[in-house]
């Protein structure tokens, strides 16, 4: 296969400038998370409330996105990501600032995650939006998708790793502030784009346009199934890492080098996994991954739970992080494809509710679950619900396809 076909979004100057943008604060992004890690756990010394302080960061996206999805379908989404990435990097910038000055309090770095929590829950949800408005060609929508989820993935490797390295050597604030800087490359690539102009759809009474949202989304089985499997396997499959530095430490009885191991080779099966997604076309055939993808999961999360030497469960995370991703980009693809435009800020705002809200809560789900029955047996049950949830969507996997086609045949498409 040609390079030239597997990176064809770059074809587009809006794609090739975004993607050029989010290289950079990604990373960024990456090295405040665990910077912000640290810096709690200095200042409190306490495990619960490293937990309570990422808990509470992404629980506003739970109860904010889907109204927030109705408030942008009556946005332009090209300022309003502007606006989103610019408060972002104020919260940057004033991390860094308290820090800095020795002045920060736990108090502040709550203030500061809960609001940086219900600018995400906007950012989120018209960054997915805001890849129909760069990629003209709806046929390359799944692969400036997949492209961008490779990215993440990326920097989700290097992120850590640098963030590592520049604590030990400058400290948490200056990484706070490296952030806040890496978020003008984002923003200069956003100003410098030529965007056609969007019709915007006022919204009126914000209830009544949530209640369309939630009637439009369920009303469509391929939406529906597609948003309700995501949720699912993020609530029961996706917090596989939250458990794995106990995992490694008392099933494995290794150190942090082997953490780092088995989270890179999750992190390997996700970059794999985008790559493969960026070679498909055909819409509905990336159904037909949903469920097996889930499954993937699913059976590398069972592997997981028997293993006992470390490189076992290297080879199992590579199964894991590749189905967690595939079926969650794969899902979003499809939606992205088949979705009304004058809505697609309220059904991407469920794609990011069905998975940054429910993560949270899947991760506390499965803390209880470990301490309860055991880190394996946690893992062993997560992999059969997700292959549960898999067979679910087979159910309906023939009607869901037939009405994708027919969808993508009445707004043009050709797969």
């Amino acid at each position: 296969m040609k390079i030239s076909f597997l990176i064809r979004s770059f074809q587009y100057r809006n794609y090739r400038l975004f993607f050029g943008g989010q290289c950079i604060s990604q990373i960024g992004n990456w090295i405040q998370t665990i910077a912000m890690s640290w810096l709690v756990y200095g200042l409190t010394n306490s495990a619960l409330m490293l937990g309570f302080v990422g808990f509470i960061g992404q629980i506003p996206i739970l109860f904010f996105a889907p109204l927030a999805g109705v408030l942008l379908d009556g946005w332009n989404r090209h300022r309003a990501l502007v606006v989103t990435k610019t408060l972002a990097m104020c919260q940057a910038f004033m991390l860094a600032a308290l820090v800095l000055t020795g002045k920060v309090t736990i108090t502040q770095i709550i203030v500061l995650s809960v609001f940086l929590g219900l600018v995400l829950s906007f950012e989120q949800t018209v960054s997915q939006s805001f890849v129909v408005n760069i990629v003209e060609n709806k046929e390359d929508l799944g692969n400036a998708i997949a492209l961008n989820t490779a990215l993440f993935n990326a920097a989700r490797l290097l992120g850590p790793a640098v963030a590592g390295i520049l604590i030990v050597i400058i400290g948490e604030g200056m990484c706070f502030l490296i952030n806040g800087i890496c978020f003008l490359a984002i923003i200069i690539a956003l100003l410098c784009m030529k965007i056609k102009p969007q019709k915007i759809v006022k919204q009126g009474n914000l209830l009544k346009g949530l209640k369309e949202g939630v009637a439009y989304v369920f009303d469509s089985v391929p939406m529906r199934s597609i948003i309700v499997i995501q949720a699912f396997i993020t609530l029961v499959g996706m917090p596989f890492g939250v458990l794995m530095p106990v995992f490694v430490k008392e099933i494995l009885g290794e150190g942090s080098g082997a953490l780092g191991f088995i989270m890179g080779c999750s992190g390997l099966g996700s970059i794999i996994a985008t790559f493969y997604l960026a070679t498909r076309k055909d819409a509905a055939c990336l159904a037909k991954l949903i469920p097996l993808s889930a499954t993937i999961l699913g059976l590398g999360l069972i592997g997981s739970s028997f293993s006992r030497l470390t490189w076992v469960s290297m080879f199992f995370a590579l199964f894991t992080g590749f189905g967690a991703v595939l079926q969650l980009a794969a899902g979003n693809t499809i939606l992205q494809m088949i979705v009304d435009d004058d809505k697609r800020g309220r059904v991407m705002s469920f794609s990011t509710l069905a998975f940054s809200g429910v993560y949270p809560l899947g991760s506390l789900l499965a803390g209880s679950l470990g301490e309860m029955v055991g880190v394996p047996n946690e893992f062993m049950i997560s992999g059969i619900l997700c292959l549960a949830g898999a067979l679910v969507f087979v159910a309906n996997l023939g009607s869901i396809g037939e009405i994708i086609n027919r969808r993508l045949s009445d707004i043009g498409v050709t797969m």
